[in-house]
């Protein structure tokens, strides 16, 4: 958590920074609206395989997809970033080596603010810029196992859970003509900073099934080596590296 705060920090000091010998992207109040679509890219524990999962060490997701929308309102060479996202995650494999087949799903929905310095270049309709945000995500999903060693076959929901995050961003917005503009984004995303939290779905009769019903971030306070039940044993970070292109509207 320290090190995310001195990520934040250091990208909002040097844009600043910035703002003060360059020359203003824009002189007047500008608006825009659009949307688009981009690949979500897990990491840190978000990633990893379905033993991950099913051992407690990681969620095991692969690559998924993003769709968004996004509002800026901008005057001089800053902007206030509002966006709206969907990102969708999947992966399919064994829970133990050649045992068990594990099909796991989740949905995140993100609402995100923050501010955005944008670098113009003179003479040329593209505009760089680096920014900050804050975050609300909201996940669900569910998982299927067959054949698992220790956990009933069947399909279950996980309960939707509420995380908040922070993250940082850069990108390039090409302008064509007087209203619209391509804008191409890569943002790296923490997104559950704080809140982590351990629920156990059946505490008076626990099974290793109630510990993937919920997010389960924190770590299980009844863990112990070799216990079957409890066996999530550290936090985990949920974190992604999106990649996306937008097409936005001036009004």
């Amino acid at each position: 958590m320290k090190r995310i705060l001195e990520t934040i920090q250091l990208t909002v000091a040097v844009a600043a920074m910035v703002a003060l010998t360059i020359t203003p992207a824009r002189s007047q109040v500008n608006i825009q609206l659009g949307g688009g679509i981009g690949v979500a890219i897990p990491s840190s524990d978000y990633s990893g395989s379905t033993q991950d999962y099913y051992s407690g060490s990681r969620y095991g997701f692969g690559n998924g997809l993003n769709l968004h929308g996004k509002a800026k309102i901008g005057w001089s060479a800053w902007n206030f970033v509002g966006e709206i996202d969907y990102s969708s995650f999947h992966n399919t494999g064994y829970s133990e080596p050649v045992q068990g087949a594990v099909d796991i799903s989740q949905h995140v929905f993100s609402v995100k603010v923050g501010p955005e310095l944008s670098i113009g270049v003179l003479e040329l309709p593209v505009t760089s810029y680096i920014g900050a945000n804050l975050a609300m995500n909201r996940f669900s999903g569910e998982t299927a196992f067959q054949g698992v060693s220790k956990v009933p076959s069947g399909t279950y929901s996980m309960k939707g859970t509420t995380r908040f995050g922070v993250g940082i961003s850069a990108g390039t917005e090409a302008t064509f003509g007087p209203f619209l503009s391509l804008d191409f984004n890569v943002s790296y995303n923490v997104m559950n900073a704080f809140g982590k939290e351990w629920v156990d779905a059946n505490p008076a009769a626990s099974q290793r099934l109630d510990s993937y019903l919920f997010l389960n971030d924190a770590s299980d306070p009844l863990h112990a080596s070799g216990d079957d039940k409890h066996f999530i044993s550290h936090e985990r970070s949920i974190s992604s590296i999106v990649f996306t292109v937008s097409i936005l509207f001036g009004l």
